[in-house]
């Protein structure tokens, strides 16, 4: 599987683990526990640290549809090398460090890295007329 793919999958991949935080705060807001009878009613009401992993958690759900729509054109158009393995592994990392700097509340690095992962998609997603 090419590197590409390998970030695709990881990037599905996030989409699981950036959820692990989310429950982490859930299980610790009222002392009862993790509520899976309603999980959303005990998200909304997530404060602070716990509001930042589930806003974090949500974007990941919104970056990952242009992300993998920029990796399958480059896949269908047969579109490859080192600039493409640079853009999906800028992604990803991406990705990391925006989920990080948001439960850390950096924002404006938060930013930063958001907008270096969107541009990475937008790239992959020009890949076949620029390379």
């Amino acid at each position: 599987m090419s590197f590409p793919l390998w970030c695709l999958f990881f990037a599905a991949l996030m989409l699981v683990l950036t959820k692990f935080p989310v429950a982490v705060a859930m299980a610790r807001i009222d002392g009862r526990g993790y509520d899976n009878r309603h999980p959303r009613d005990q998200q909304a009401a997530l404060s602070g640290w716990g509001a930042r992993a589930l806003a974090a958690h949500q974007n990941m759900f919104e970056a990952f549809p242009l992300f993998a729509a920029g990796i399958l054109v480059t896949q269908v158009t047969n579109v490859q090398g080192l600039t493409i393995n640079v853009l999906a592994g800028v992604f990803v990392v991406a990705r990391v460090l925006y989920t990080l700097f948001y439960l850390t509340n950096t924002h404006a690095l938060r930013s930063a890295v958001w907008m270096v992962g969107f541009a990475s998609c937008l790239a992959l997603l020009l890949a076949p007329a620029l390379i």
